[in-house]
């Protein structure tokens, strides 16, 4: 982790939220219509209804970044989390995530939620090390990959 800082969404910063996903998810699934609903206005799907996007930068560039969805007063989903190739096994999906997750917590969420893919077994190790315990989805998602729910209760909402 040493030389990576982790800073809140800059608008000049949404190609690489672009790039660091779409590097993942076409190199393992299918880019879906959600994806990219996020994926080409980030500032408009995230930004604007409450949510944050974190970016890990290594100098100016930018090597991972995950996003925090606020889907009401209470709930967020964390989100587009991806490492670039080069830097992963380094911890820096981690910070991205615990970071996220402490915005989270600052913003009055009771719950943390994600979706995932059950081939993703290091993400999922990573999330159970985080707190995040296996669930039942509470409606159908929205993406043809995720077959696996996590949920985190957040203790100590508001600041």
């Amino acid at each position: 982790m040493s030389g990576i800082a982790i800073v809140t969404f800059q608008r000049h910063l949404a190609p690489a939220f672009r790039r660091l996903n779409l590097d993942w998810i076409e190199r393992l699934f299918k880019v879906e219509p959600p994806d990219l609903k996020v994926l080409d206005d980030p500032e408009s799907a995230i930004i604007a209804t409450g949510g944050m996007i974190l970016f890990a930068l290594e100098g100016e560039t930018p090597v991972g970044t995950v996003a925090m969805i606020r889907v009401d007063a209470r709930r967020y989903e964390l989100a587009k989390m991806g490492v670039a190739s080069t830097h992963q096994r380094r911890g820096i999906g981690e910070k991205l995530a615990a970071t996220g997750i402490a915005w989270a917590r600052a913003a009055g969420a009771g719950t943390v939620f994600l979706e995932t893919n059950s081939k993703l077994a290091n993400a999922i190790r990573l999330y159970e090390r985080l707190g995040f315990r296996h669930a039942t989805h509470p409606h159908p998602s929205d993406y043809a990959r995720s077959d696996v729910y996590m949920e985190l209760p957040i203790t100590g909402s508001g600041s």
